[in-house]
């Protein structure tokens, strides 16, 4: 155990060989009550000494899936964060805050271990929860001015986090100055909101999206979803909503099948796509590094197989869920062409390939389209494509969604296994990319730039060049032909 004084309170953390672990640190009040579907407000300071030992709550979801025995209970009360910080020193370290993902329903800061990556980088790694499905991301704007935003609610979050970070992360050895925000899948989404919501400006300075969509569209409504199951008048969802528990709540949303908005252009937060963001920012933005992984639609066919109690229909799924994440690919536009595009490009391809293809397609473009605009403002934007497939869960998942997070955090360095891995840690390439990659990380966390960190020599994402990182068990720079097909299909091209 270890004891840190800091401006809000002593703490007692978890000292692990040369990192300091502090769990569970409120970030803001707790969301309940009256502040339920409200903007989060900041958690003051606390007499004594706190418990930062054991792990926050995290935000109320379905348990259970591919992520085992997660750490802390689901409550309401859920807006804590984690940080990880080199035990020596006091000198001001680059700051990276992660922001998890799970489709916005699921998930939670606790599933990611910073030790490794704050002891490697000489860094602090501070990982954050924030509110998932009907309670941080539903539209009830019709309400009223208290409610204006409310589709955003989890993107508001983790800006009061990064204030946070801002106000006190000194008291960690971590420099307010210098902070890098990123994340994945949901995470990698709300990473491209933070760029495009005006409030959050100043309180990071590099960004990483790991398979991010892009905010296009506005929410959808909430009050129209719910009335009708709930069998009341949408005007009437408030009130009925006030006077549910938390677990209500969350029970209505897995009866109705409506978990919210996720990353939208509510018009308070959220205010503009993030192309238009970065470009509208200028020099005044900051550098940006965006990936995708090259079978990123494998583990959600997989995962449907699993779910399912025979094998499902993929000509249905494809029609519904694929043609809505087409859409989300096509920025709201009609997807028709794109998906005509697809069956053109791959003629003999199943419904169930086409349905992957979209998955990869959706986080692809948002990729490319986000890196060359932060080239073409000036602060520079890098893409990668990960592209090591997968040697566990059966070995046939490809580079499939979330493999490359392992990498990113280095856990394969670590005693402790990452709670979601599909590549054996005890492989030398494996291990040998994780460190390169990890230190790339590091590096842009410290410098604004991606090289350095032992990688191939790599150039922003530009429309001359349009080179792409490629990681796989040999490393290379790609260049247009990587996704030239894909773009004509796209429209891009």
């Amino acid at each position: 155990m270890t004891t840190r004084s800091t401006r809000l309170g002593d703490l007692n953390g978890i000292r692990q060989g040369d990192v300091d672990v502090y769990l569970g640190i409120p970030y803001a009040m707790p969301p309940v009550g009256d502040l339920r579907f409200k903007a989060p407000v900041a958690a003051g300071g606390w007499v004594g000494v706190r418990d930062a030992t054991v792990w926050g709550n995290r935000s109320l979801q379905v348990d259970g899936g591919i992520t085992g025995t997660p750490n802390g209970e689901l409550d309401e009360d859920c807006l804590v964060l984690n940080v990880y910080c080199p035990v020596t020193g006091a000198a001001e370290r680059p700051v990276l805050f992660w922001i998890h993902g799970g489709a916005f329903t699921l998930g939670s800061a606790n599933s990611y271990d910073g030790s490794v990556l704050a002891a490697q980088g000489d860094a602090v790694i501070v990982t954050i929860n924030y509110r998932l499905g009907l309670l941080g991301f539903m539209d009830l704007s019709r309400f009223g001015s208290d409610y204006q935003g409310s589709a955003s609610n989890g993107i508001r979050d983790c800006i009061l986090g990064l204030e946070w970070v801002r106000d006190n992360i000194v008291d960690f050895g971590g420099d307010p100055g210098n902070v890098t925000i990123f994340g994945e899948s949901a995470g990698g989404a709300i990473v491209n909101c933070l760029l495009s919501a005006p409030s959050a400006d100043g309180l990071y300075h590099r960004a990483i999206a790991h398979s991010g969509g892009t905010p296009s569209t506005p929410p959808v409504d909430g009050a129209g979803p719910l009335s009708g199951h709930l069998g009341i008048e949408p005007g009437a969802v408030l009130d009925q909503l006030l006077a549910l528990s938390g677990e209500e709540v969350l029970a209505l949303q897995i009866a109705s099948g409506f978990g919210g908005s996720g990353s939208s252009i509510d018009g308070v937060v959220v205010t503009r796509t993030t192309p238009d963001a970065l470009r509208e920012r200028g020099d005044a933005g900051v550098p940006y590094i965006a990936g995708s992984n090259k079978d990123e639609g494998t583990l959600f066919t997989t995962l449907a197989l699993a779910d399912a109690s025979g094998a499902p229909d993929f000509d249905q799924v494809l029609a519904t869920m694929g043609r809505n994440l087409a859409t989300a690919t096509m920025d709201g536009a009609d997807p028709t062409a794109f998906i005509e595009g697809l069956r053109s490009l791959y003629p003999d391809a199943s419904s169930r390939t086409i349905y992957e293809h979209i998955w990869n397609d959706m986080f692809r473009r948002a990729t490319i389209n986000n890196a060359l605009a932060a080239s073409e403002a000036g602060p520079g934007g890098w893409v990668y494509r990960f592209d090591l497939p997968s040697t566990l869960m059966g070995g046939n998942l490809g580079a499939t969604h979330a493999s490359e997070i392992p990498f990113t955090f280095n856990n394969f360095a670590s005693d402790t296994p990452a709670e979601i891995a599909f590549h054996d840690g005890k492989d030398p390439v494996v291990r040998d990319l994780a460190e390169r990659w990890s230190n790339t990380v590091l590096a842009f966390a410290r410098t604004g730039d991606p090289n350095g960190g032992g990688l191939a020599s790599w150039s922003r994402y530009d429309q001359s060049g349009r080179a792409s990182l490629v990681m796989d068990a040999e490393c290379q720079i790609a260049g247009p032909e990587l996704d030239e097909a894909h773009q004509r299909v796209w429209g891009d091209a």
